[in-house]
């Protein structure tokens, strides 16, 4: 380099660098005058910039069928807003102004309860006020809805640039509605955050299902806190039930229709698996202020009540096991009024001359209070402690520890005595009514346990009501079967009482609960229900209608009991509980012995599904996957995001199917649930709002609402089924 031309560069550097230190010093200056002089203000706009310690909520674990089916999980919603600000910031930018029609036609179809034109006068209202949060919807939607929403002109540019945001939530969704409703339990809605549990196994599993909450802390960015997580939530696991969606559906109308038909007020229902003591089904149906039915407590685990004629199942097999009698034992029971220690026993039949002499078997096929408690007494007055524990000894008192809130065991009174010798909580009349099914308070579940053992040929096997905890798939936690005792009797007492129950059935009072397609076994029960310091009769009769047993009574596979309670006469156990033990029996049996189609159906015919009205691009999609011949592949398009509403016809053409567009009709009006099954159709129904009555067995045939209707609050449908 020439010295001329280092004259001029040298200069040139020396002044840069001196800029730069310049500068440099300048910005540690300001450094430390901020950390020294400033320290204060910046620390109180970084605490008010920053959120320390923000719960982040884990998702709450599942609550499954015995299948893996969902009957709880947890669903996010979202509440769509507008940040006019956002939008405003931009006064350069037209496109919310000229889409505004667009978007609110677009609004109108995701929710035509609301026209286009208040969609309008809102949003405009929103963005006079420059609001912030300005609600687009005032109801919480679902994700689907959300996203169809964010689809629209200019939201689907974002929030940053549209303005349109929405804030996240979490609900407790019953996939089957009601079914099983206090058994899987629920959670509180309002009060809590939604997150606590109020019954059921929602609150005997909540430790499992709920997690574990994470920790994170939010920083402001853009005017917007964002929450960072410094430990992530764990979320719950899921819990598998032993309850059958199928046998739940099944066991809840027959006892709701039983109960509409009789005027019942509480209806209960337990099926078990008699080798296993799983729970398939259990209903607690009660009437309502509004006529209605549902389910408010769970009577089947806590009602401690006097059970009646079912407890004299018990009762004649103490005596056959200690080997006092035998199945050809004579009693007398005169003309059905008999004086036991200055109180009358009667026989329900006492009014027309009561039975005479019976055989041992016949005490039980028909019923009779004199003949049950004429044995007992005779064999056990002066011992009543070896009785009691003898009934003990068939589980009817043992505490099954079943994970619900509400489980109580029975209660059977023990007989003590004093220093004298004699008996202080004990009368002479004690023993004759307890044989019966008085002077005890036993829970159904208990006693369906015990008649499940008969069934099981001795073997008490713990009821179970869940089988394993899941996480990410995988069981990490396994509830096995509990056999609690392997024989309650003798196995010739078993093989006779198996045999009197089957009779109970076939020749005695238990025949409305038998069927012509098998073999049932089980006892009736019809008791007085006690109302504590008033006794039995004041202010009107309550029964206790009852029907134990199991099926088929040849090869055992369910047990069952059916509970009802009611005020006044008529009132049979066999007669009502009986009906609802024999429609559940056969609807099960009928679900196990299911034909195959390719067999029941003629080789010649073609098989055409049943489609329901929904979205025609799914039902295209699934009808060709399937490989059936359509006249007409749809070829709408979505509008919006919504999916084209129609149906499929089979009527026009002969094997062949037709997609038919139909009106929209969204959730503000009547849906069409005509030839939709009990469940679907009042889950459909009761999803928008409209209270669904049910008449009939099998598919709706008729809905006294016409389909398309606006919805309005209060309705209510009757459905007419037909098998």
């Amino acid at each position: 380099m020439s010295k001329l031309n280092e004259a001029k560069v040298i200069p040139r550097y020396m002044l840069v660098s001196v800029l730069m230190t310049l500068v440099s010093c300048c910005v540690l200056g300001k450094a430390f005058y901020i950390m020294t002089a400033e320290k204060d203000y910046w620390a109180e706009a970084a605490k008010q910039s920053a959120r320390d310690s923000v719960k982040l909520e884990a998702t709450r674990g599942n609550i499954l069928s015995c299948d893996g089916r969902l009957m709880a999980t947890t669903m996010p919603q979202y509440k769509i807003f507008m940040d006019f600000e956002t939008l405003r910031s931009n006064p350069t930018d037209t496109a919310f102004a000229d889409s505004l029609d667009a978007i609110c036609q677009g609004l109108n179809e995701i929710f035509p309860e609301k026209p286009a034109e208040e969609f309008k006068a809102e949003l405009k209202k929103g963005y006079a006020k420059r609001s912030r949060v300005w609600p687009v919807w005032k109801k919480r939607v679902d994700y689907d809805t959300w996203m169809e929403v964010s689809q629209l002109p200019v939201f689907r540019r974002g929030a940053n640039k549209s303005g349109i945001h929405a804030d996240k939530f979490t609900y407790r969704q019953h996939p089957f509605g009601s079914l099983a409703g206090r058994t899987i339990g629920d959670l509180y809605k309002e009060q809590y955050g939604g997150r606590v549990p109020r019954c059921g196994l929602e609150m005997a599993f909540d430790s499992v299902l709920r997690g574990k909450e994470g920790i994170g802390h939010s920083m402001m960015v853009r005017s917007k806190f964002l929450t960072i997580t410094d430990v992530p939530p764990e979320n719950g696991s899921d819990v598998v039930t032993t309850i059958d969606v199928n046998m739940q559906d099944l066991a809840e109308r027959s006892v709701v229709d039983e109960l509409k038909l009789i005027g019942g007020k509480v209806g209960v229902a337990i099926v078990m698996e008699v080798a296993t003591g799983d729970i398939k089904a259990m209903v607690n149906m009660q009437h309502c202020d509004d006529g209605e039915y549902r389910e408010i407590a769970n009577h089947a685990v806590s009602d401690l009540l006097e059970p009646g004629s079912v407890f004299k199942t018990a009762s004649i097999m103490a005596a056959l096991d200690d080997g006092y009698v035998d199945t050809t034992y004579m009693v007398e029971t005169g003309g059905g009024v008999w004086n036991m220690y200055g109180r009358d026993m009667k026989d329900h039949n006492w009014s027309r001359g009561g039975y005479g002499t019976l055989m041992l078997p016949w005490t039980l096929k028909y019923s009779s209070n004199i003949g049950v408690s004429r044995i007992i007494d005779k064999f056990y007055h002066d011992q009543p402690e070896k009785f009691v524990q003898k009934i003990h000894s068939f589980g009817l008192a043992t505490d099954y520890k079943v994970p619900i809130p509400g489980y109580v065991p029975g209660i059977i009174r023990m007989p003590k005595k004093n220093k004298r010798g004699q008996y202080t909580n004990w009368s002479k009349t004690a023993l004759p009514w307890m044989s019966i099914g008085y002077e005890t308070q036993i829970p159904p579940l208990q006693t369906v346990t015990f008649y499940n053992a008969i069934a099981n040929g001795g073997k008490l096997v713990r009821p179970r009501l869940v089988k394993a905890i899941m996480r990410d798939g995988e069981v990490v936690q396994e509830f096995p079967v509990q056999v609690v005792k392997e024989q309650i009797a003798k196995p010739q007492t078993i093989e006779w009482i198996q045999r009197i129950l089957r009779e109970v059935v076939s020749e005695g009072l238990g025949k409305k609960a038998g069927s012509d397609k098998f073999e049932v076994a089980g006892k009736t029960g019809t008791a007085q229900m006690s109302k504590g310091a008033l006794g039995y009769k004041a202010g009107g009769t309550n029964y206790l209608l009852s029907f134990a047993g199991y099926f088929p009574a040849d090869n055992p596979r369910y047990s069952c009991i059916v509970c009802i309670q009611k005020e006044g006469l008529p009132a049979s156990g066999g007669g009502m509980s009986g009906v609802v033990f024999h429609n559940i029996a056969e609807g099960i049996m009928s679900q196990i012995l299911k034909v195959s189609m390719e067999d029941a159906r003629d080789s010649s015919s073609v098989l055409l599904p049943r489609v329901k009205e929904g979205d025609l691009h799914a039902a295209d999609f699934v009808l060709h996957d399937l490989g059936f011949d359509l006249i007409n592949g749809w070829k709408g398009y979505f509008k919006c995001g919504d999916p084209v509403w129609g149906a499929v016809d089979d009527s026009t053409t002969r094997n062949r199917l037709t997609l038919v567009k139909g009106s929209v009709v969204g959730q503000a009006y009547v849906p069409d649930v005509c030839g939709m099954g009990a469940r679907d159709a009042v889950y459909l129904m009761e999803s928008r709002g409209i209270k669904a009555r049910i008449n009939g067995r099998g598919v709706v045939v008729s809905q006294s609402l016409a389909p398309g209707t606006r919805i309005r609050s209060g309705m209510s449908c009757n459905l007419a089924l037909q098998a």
